[in-house]
């Protein structure tokens, strides 16, 4: 028996809003071809068949053209759990983001369909800018708790980090009216919103985790969070993991070991901070080298199946 994986799905750009067709076709097809970020040469082949698969993390901010396809997924034994992504950021830092009535109809939608230990929200990442103040983010997530409450059981967040890339984007990307904060970085104010998140979180019984945060919140009810969860996969396929933690993420991430099937510079949202996405235009650019029918997301990359060998599973126990 081959040694399954959870599949992240994904870090690098958002397939369910953009992808979620020749992520189907893939499932169909059995496997998909994942080029390494760092080293296109390299090329690998990832299954895809319910027997290669624990589950899947779907890292999203509109699910809404996946959602048709998940009884599909269902009928063939698949789990899963969502990670979605609802701030509702003006559009100077979020341009093409759904507008958060729609993004709460989803949620709430989603929510009913798969259950709502499965959909996750994300508030992440928290960014201070004279558009988007302390005052202005504890109003956000005032108004978010108390809308998505009894539709999720956990909250995630996090605060902007220093990527290099991400500030020069910010800077060069962004209008005239919006100016980031000149500590963008400020640590008080980030301790005040994360009490602030916590003690609302108390009032609708919302469990807080952060994302890869080096700073200890547990003093307001926020403990350090993985969102490739190990343990939420146990509840959720009714079996114990044992899964390692991924090396190839921050020291602060908490993830377990997964497969990332994405590609860098590929989401359409622009969103300004992401590190995923150098400019909007290589997104588009890349975009158009999609084809539905590719074993790979971007262009046509193909491996062939290596050979299976008989092994445990260590992962289950």
């Amino acid at each position: 028996m081959t040694k399954r994986q959870i599949i992240s799905v994904s870090r690098r750009t958002d397939i369910p809003a953009f992808y979620a067709e020749w992520f189907m076709s893939r499932i169909r097809a059995g496997y998909c071809s994942v080029v390494n970020p760092f080293n296109a040469n390299q090329v690998s082949y990832v299954g895809l068949k319910p027997n290669d698969v624990i589950g899947f993390v779907f890292w999203t901010r509109n699910p809404q053209p996946l959602l048709k396809y998940l009884p599909e997924l269902d009928k063939n034994r698949y789990k899963y759990y969502f990670q979605y992504t609802l701030i509702g950021y003006p559009r100077e830092i979020d341009p093409k983001c759904p507008p958060v009535d729609s993004a709460v109809k989803t949620f709430k939608e989603l929510s009913r369909l798969i259950g709502k230990e499965k959909v996750i929200w994300r508030y992440d990442p928290i960014l201070l800018s004279n558009k988007t103040s302390y005052q202005w983010h504890t109003k956000q997530v005032d108004s978010l708790m108390k809308t998505l409450s009894g539709y999720t059981e956990r909250l995630v967040i996090s605060f902007i980090d220093p990527y290099r890339k991400t500030k020069i984007r910010m800077d060069k990307e962004t209008s005239d009216s919006f100016e980031l904060f000149p500590n963008v970085y400020d640590v008080q104010t980030y301790n005040k919103i994360a009490e602030h998140m916590g003690s609302e979180a108390k009032k609708y019984g919302l469990e807080v985790q952060s994302c890869a945060e080096g700073v200890d919140l547990n003093k307001y009810g926020i403990s350090h969070g993985k969102c490739i969860d190990d343990e939420l996969f146990s509840r959720i396929i009714r079996a114990p993991l044992l899964l390692k933690k991924d090396p190839s993420q921050r020291e602060t991430c908490g993830c377990v070991m997964s497969k990332d099937i994405g590609v860098n510079n590929t989401c359409l949202f622009g969103c300004k901070y992401c590190y995923a996405t150098s400019s909007i235009k290589s997104a588009q650019d890349n975009h158009r080298k999609h084809d539905m029918k590719s074993p790979s997301l971007i262009g046509w990359f193909d491996v062939p199946e290596p050979k299976k060998q008989s092994q445990a599973q260590p992962e289950l126990f």
